[in-house]
């Protein structure tokens, strides 16, 4: 897994829930290119179209509020988005975002000092943000060891799987 990316932003406002970013009447939608191409319609339809390739989304406070409908990060994944910066997230997207892949940065004041189609430069391991069109370096959190091993696999299924086929290989102590 990256642990650093670069893109171009855009920059969506505070308590944006769930439904703002992958809205309920698409829930019944399977193929990952429909369901990116509705992505943040809440916000503004036409976002997904226009999504910079490896772009990353700036949010203000609380995003992801709302239901706890895993959708809003599968839409996120699908539509391109390389990682979310946020002043603020609600705790379950937080939680379904790291568990299917999607790296978070908890950065205080970033949708204050930022505007649509800067670039950010990101650095995971560190919490660091810098915006390139100024040189402004930001702190953000930490991830935890546990989310950085989960982001490191793909997501939580992927560590799973890898746990569970590592303990599948062991020898079994015919003594015992």
């Amino acid at each position: 897994m990256k642990s650093f990316f670069r893109g171009q932003i855009i920059v969506v406002g505070n308590n944006i829930d769930t439904d703002q970013i992958y809205p309920g009447h698409f829930l019944a939608l399977t193929d990952p290119k429909e369901i990116a191409s509705h992505c943040l319609a809440g916000v503004d339809e036409t976002i997904a179209e226009n999504f910079p390739k490896n772009g990353l989304v700036v949010a203000g406070k609380n995003f992801g509020c709302g239901s706890s409908r895993e959708h809003a990060p599968i839409a996120l994944i699908n539509m391109g988005a390389s990682a979310i910066i946020a002043d603020s997230f609600a705790r379950i997207f937080y939680r379904n975002s790291i568990n299917l892949g999607m790296p978070l940065i908890v950065c205080k004041g970033i949708s204050q000092r930022v505007a649509d189609g800067q670039n950010l430069s990101v650095d995971i391991k560190t919490g660091t943000v810098t915006i390139e069109e100024t040189g402004e370096i930001m702190h953000g959190e930490n991830l935890s060891n546990q989310a950085m091993k989960i982001l490191e696999a793909g997501g939580i299924k992927p560590l799973m799987k890898a746990r569970m086929a590592k303990l599948r290989v062991q020898p079994i102590d015919s003594k015992n």
